[in-house]
């Protein structure tokens, strides 16, 4: 809070101080800087009447302003009307006070800035020499001078009286803008997470209302100075300075905010027809990925995808149409941070952007969808989601793995689910036996071994494939598919399966066996012909063998 409060006292006497210099350096700087430049002022009661910039009949500017200045003091000591006039000459405009000469105006004297001629600057010297007279009488007057200090004391009054009502205001305000966000705190939840902490909110409301108290505080302080000086005829000049300086700031920030404003509407107007688009476009996408459009590369999978790469280019290309109509986009700054965002986006996003490129190729390429069950590389699963840079898999023992889209693409993919007609997935297992057993009693009893386990449908019947005639044993591949109706985890169907293989085996005495030989027998592993069909295989007409 001190810290707060120095600032605000630094800004107060900050503000002051330019005020004040603004005031003072008018003329100052007009003596001392223009001097640099040839160029005298002739300064009369804080105000600068003329300046003076070349030469008139000889005399240079610095010997014409002090005289004018003799002449006019003359003038006031002799008193008189006062009356001011200006007299065309030859050699320039000359002005009078009373008929007598105060200082002359010519064209060496013009400002090369200004387009005026002699008499209009001499018209205008005049207007500001009066306003000295005036000021000059005013200020010998003591019931001007009362009525000065009638005023000032009036105006201390009151700027007494609006601090101790701020003072007042910020208690009560305080209290009521901080129990109204203690309740806005309260309401401001995103799922179920305040997102603010009434810990640290409400001592920075608490500050922010005092650092608001002193901002007004000073403000008042500096009107109230400035009324003051202008109160006085010989401090009036520094009181009016102050007000058009303080006119001056609130006049430029009012102008930048006002010149924000046609912009502002321009890039609202760009954002709105934005909204507009996307949503249209949301609704025509939808109809399109229903209808008969013909359109292989949109569907109800690819939709999501579809939409949010339209969102993204329609609203890149509203923020670059409406960025040249933002407030400050012209500045080095705004300049600055653009070109500071693209060269971060650019050192960065490589490898995000080859995430996204496989994330888009999975999803319109339709590799794999949700619900299916495959296998990448070493892990298989359920697809449960897809996004654009990765895609998450569930496994059957309970496992939830994350793979890169990159990994995706670079890599075999099995789907089980595809080769199924409907929902489901494919399960298959491999069992070697050696030569000596009939393969046609595996063949069965691999699929009895199927029919027993929960979850595998009938229909298609599961199916058994010798992949290979290894140089010991056959190579038997149990294929089958499992229930839609039934969403069992992968893992629990070919746990029971696998156990129901090893039963099944059991009943028949076939022992599951893969035989490697170090030295020959006497005996040939060969099957003779009335072991061809042993339980559970059968033989039916033309040879052909019915499996259970």
């Amino acid at each position: 809070m001190k810290s707060f409060r120095y600032l605000l006292v630094v800004f107060l006497f900050s503000l002051l101080a330019n005020g004040a210099a603004v005031a003072a350096s008018t003329a100052a700087a007009g003596a001392e800087g223009a001097q640099d430049a040839n160029e005298v002022p002739l300064v009369i009661f804080n105000r600068t009447i003329f300046v003076f910039r070349g030469k008139f009949l000889g005399a240079p500017p610095a010997v014409r302003a002090a005289r004018a200045l003799h002449n006019i003091k003359e003038a006031f000591r002799e008193g008189g009307e006062l009356k001011v006039t200006v007299k065309g000459n030859p050699e320039g405009q000359l002005v009078l006070v009373d008929d007598r000469l105060a200082f002359g105006v010519v064209d060496a004297d013009l400002d090369t800035l200004a387009e005026q001629n002699p008499a209009e600057v001499a018209k205008q010297a005049a207007v500001r020499l009066e306003q000295v007279i005036a000021e000059t009488r005013e200020a010998r007057s003591f019931e001007a001078l009362l009525k000065a200090l009638t005023g000032a004391a009036l105006a201390t009054v009151v700027y007494v009286l609006l601090l101790w009502v701020v003072s007042k205001l910020r208690a009560w305000g305080a209290r009521l803008f901080l129990q109204a966000a203690e309740r806005r705190v309260e309401a401001l939840k995103i799922g179920g997470t305040r997102i603010l902490d009434e810990q640290h909110l409400l001592p920075f409301i608490r500050r922010m209302l005092e650092a608001f108290r002193w901002l007004v505080i000073a403000l008042l302080t500096y009107e109230w100075v400035s009324f003051m000086l202008s109160r006085f005829p010989y401090t009036r000049p520094w009181g009016e300075r102050l007000n058009d300086y303080l006119l001056s700031v609130v006049e430029s920030v009012v102008g930048g905010i006002t010149g924000a404003v046609p912009g502002l509407g321009v890039a609202f107007a760009i954002f709105l027809l934005a909204r507009f688009g996307v949503g249209f476009l949301g609704r025509l996408l939808e109809r399109m990925s229903k209808g008969d459009a013909g359109l292989t590369w949109l569907g109800p999978e690819t939709l999501p995808t579809t939409r949010r790469l339209f969102n993204i280019f329609i609203w890149l290309f509203a923020i670059a149409m409406a960025y040249p109509y933002l407030p400050g986009a012209q500045t080095e700054a705004f300049r600055g941070m653009s070109v500071l965002l693209g060269l971060m986006v650019s050192l960065g996003a490589s490898s995000i952007v080859g995430q996204g490129a496989a994330g888009l190729i999975l999803t319109y390429t339709r590799t794999i969808r949700l619900g299916e069950f495959v296998r990448i590389s070493d892990h298989e699963g359920t697809v449960t989601r897809m996004g654009i840079f990765t895609t998450t898999i569930r496994t059957g023992l309970g496992e939830e793995l994350t793979i890169p889209n990159s990994l995706i693409t670079g890599a075999i993919t099995k789907n089980y689910s595809r080769a199924v007609e409907g929902r489901g997935y494919v399960v298959d297992t491999t069992v070697t036996i050696g030569y000596d057993t009939p393969w046609r009693q595996v063949e069965a009893m691999l699929i009895e071994a199927a029919q027993r386990t929960p979850g595998i449908l009938g229909n298609p019947s599961p199916r058994v494939f010798q992949t290979a005639l290894s140089d010991f044993y056959p190579e038997y591949r149990l294929v089958a598919q499992a229930v839609p109706s039934d969403p069992r985890p992968r893992a629990e169907v070919l746990t029971q399966l696998h156990a129901n293989i090893q039963d099944v085996f059991n009943e028949y005495g076939v022992q599951i066996m893969s035989p490697h030989y170090r030295g020959d027998t006497a005996e040939a592993k060969l099957v003779k012909a009335e072991d061809w069909y042993r339980a559970p295989a059968r033989k039916m007409a033309a040879g052909v063998t019915e499996k259970p």
